[in-house]
């Protein structure tokens, strides 16, 4: 079955969409992740990150991206399932699904007026390409306060022992 998203976005539908926001001047914020399962640590960033401007678009990393960094037995939820509950998030108003490594792309063509990410991440340890996108585009960029105790490695592991219990 597939799920109907009106918030998936292709990259072209996202960057018209960005235009849009432009050219009224709004401010579009843009972040990136695998936000797989979900959880209070995301929604909590997620509402941080919407605070910063008048519409957030959340990139997510391909199934083929996330197994490449986080191992063959990641993502549990595919990328349109994860998509689809990103989508059901008043705050959050489009997504785009990324197959690259890097964000490069992206940023260069949705020219994001403010980027964020978790307060995990510093200036220094941002990915260097994408930073130096960001800087070139004229992106404002936030690291937002982590909210401790929440990770998805974390859950799944708790998941396993309830499982096992």
């Amino acid at each position: 079955m597939r799920l109907e998203n009106p918030k998936l976005l292709t990259l072209e539908m996202a960057v018209a969409g960005r235009a849009k926001l432009g050219a009224a001047g709004r401010k579009l914020v843009l972040t990136n992740g695998v936000f797989d399962l979900l959880h209070t640590g995301h929604l909590f960033y997620l509402q941080q990150a919407r605070r910063l401007g008048d519409a957030l678009y959340v990139a997510i990393n391909s199934d083929q991206s996330v197994r490449a960094l986080k191992g063959p037995s990641r993502p549990v939820m595919s990328e349109e399932q994860r998509a689809y509950a990103l989508g059901a998030l008043w705050f959050v108003d489009g997504i785009v699904i990324f197959r690259e490594q890097r964000l490069v792309a992206e940023i260069r063509a949705l020219r994001p007026d403010v980027y964020c990410k978790a307060g995990d991440y510093t200036l220094e340890t941002l990915n260097p390409e994408e930073r130096a996108e960001l800087e070139k585009v004229g992106a404002k960029i936030e690291l937002l306060p982590f909210l401790p105790g929440f990770s998805t490695t974390n859950l799944i592991a708790k998941l396993r022992l309830a499982g096992e219990g």
